[in-house]
């Protein structure tokens, strides 16, 4: 009844292929923008900001880095975390060198170096696809942590083998180290997080996202198109890894405060893989939808038993949301591939046609 575009007339090819066409979905996005930028702000605590919003935006930029390799160029990575620990570690540096600039400048700015090194690890896509070149993002995975670990340069020599957030400025704010207050970092990563999804929906709708899309369906008649592999693969990796460089350093600057090798491992890369499934792949909103309910559905397995008065030890927690969510990936990948983002589709779909039938 109110979800429909009944009125709502098209009367050129950009209204037509607007990513939001329906005004209703132009009053949704708005509302969603000011809960994150007003509501949240105003109303949430040091610890929502701290241990929910702050990594559920960093998780959704690396899922949409991800994304853009696996559902939209059909190249799989198994080396995510690493190349979030590029960009961390390249940030590092960047504030050791320049300590006089802003500290979101560096963070931007580090995404190049994990870029640099994707296009590197993704020269092989060009021979290899598919569960081999998955082998071989994960060798890339394994020599990076090694690399963390062996060259002391990354790190400055610090006795204890981390990175230690110093303290910089953004603005004239204070945005790193414990002087930063959870409110401007939350701002800061919530900013940078939405800025880089509208850059990556408009070059997903551009030349350079059909062609990745293009090579995904069918490599060879795309190439009998036109469209040359080698640019193609390498772009998606390019930007892959500079989203996922990104969200790296925002991830040790603006929420742990200081990091090792232990960030960036394999594990991180399968948690970003499975927000990528469950959240859909293709899609920017199921970006949003996946990592924010598998980094949310611990929090709620912790909350829900204290509430009922129910004592459950951390290790009972996190075995039963190790069980949830793979049930869950089991599920999706039967029931629904394309993930949340399906489901939601499906959604608004009956919305837009109810009360009668679908």
């Amino acid at each position: 009844m109110f979800y429909r575009e009944a009125g709502q007339f098209k009367t050129s090819y950009e209204a037509d292929q607007a990513i939001f066409p329906i005004l209703q979905d132009k009053w949704g996005l708005a509302a969603l923008a000011a809960f994150a930028f007003v509501v949240i702000p105003l109303t949430a605590n040091d610890f929502v900001l701290n241990s929910i919003m702050i990594p559920m935006m960093v998780f959704t930029l690396a899922t949409i880095g991800l994304n853009v390799l696996l559902g939209y160029a059909g190249q799989l990575s198994l080396g995510t975390g690493a190349f979030m620990g590029v960009g961390a570690y390249a940030c590092y540096k960047l504030t050791t060198f320049f300590p006089d600039t802003n500290i979101i400048l560096l963070v931007l700015a580090s995404g190049i170096f994990s870029a640099g090194v994707g296009i590197i690890f993704g020269l092989p896509s060009l021979r290899i696809k598919g569960l081999y070149l998955a082998v071989t993002t994960l060798a890339a995975q394994f020599f990076l942590e090694w690399a963390f670990i062996r060259i002391p340069w990354l790190y400055n020599y610090n006795d204890s083998g981390a990175i230690e957030v110093p303290q910089r400025l953004a603005f004239g704010i204070i945005a790193t180290g414990p002087s930063a207050t959870p409110l401007t970092r939350y701002m800061i990563v919530l900013c940078i997080t939405v800025f880089i999804t509208w850059l990556v929906s408009n070059l997903i709708r551009g030349r350079i996202g059909r062609s990745w899309m293009m090579i995904r369906d069918m490599d060879i008649a795309a190439e009998l198109m036109g469209i040359k592999p080698l640019q193609a693969k390498l772009s998606a990796f390019a930007v892959s890894s500079y989203i996922a460089g990104v969200s790296g350093a925002m991830m040790v600057f603006f929420w742990l405060g200081a990091a090792e090798v232990e960030s960036f491992d394999i594990n991180h890369s399968f948690l970003i893989l499975f927000m990528c499934i469950l959240g859909g792949l293709g899609s920017l909103i199921g970006s949003y939808m996946g990592a924010a309910f598998i980094w949310v559905l611990p929090i709620l397995i912790r909350a829900a038993p204290a509430a009922l008065g129910i004592t459950v030890t951390a290790a009972s927690v996190e075995h039963i949301n190790f069980m949830i969510v793979g049930a869950l990936i089991i599920f999706f990948l039967i029931a629904e591939p394309a993930g949340l983002a399906r489901l939601w589709q499906i959604g608004k779909q009956k919305l837009r046609v109810w009360p009668f039938p679908y």
